[in-house]
């Protein structure tokens, strides 16, 4: 029998793009890590944390893309954003003053 699996190319296209900006982070940033959380609706995110303590993130329409995407990159996917890899961020006053840091004293936004 013939496989009769339909592929959708609009999320075969989104896999590709999300692939290649996640190849991208990673040469930026002398290798990447990842790891992807599903947050609802809106789809599933995709950490990334790079060998060099940069970090950022990129959001996918749903979660079987995101795990498409981070398959195709070919980056160590994590199941938690815990530990050793967590460890691997490095934060400066900017992400201070965008997360906690006002509620804990941290400089203000203004």
């Amino acid at each position: 029998m013939a496989d009769t699996q339909q592929v959708d190319p609009k999320a075969e296209r989104k896999v590709a793009r999300l692939a290649q900006q996640i190849g991208a982070f990673a040469r930026a940033h002398g290798g990447a890590e990842g790891q992807v959380a599903y947050i609802g609706e809106r789809g599933a995110r995709i950490v990334l944390v790079g060998e060099d303590g940069g970090w950022g993130d990129l959001v996918a329409p749903s979660y079987e893309i995101a795990e498409k995407a981070v398959e195709k990159s070919g980056i160590t996917v994590h199941e938690d954003f815990d530990g050793e890899f967590a460890a691997k961020v490095k934060t400066g006053p900017y992400e201070w003053t965008r997360m906690a840091g006002i509620q804990v004293g941290g400089p203000s936004n203004g």
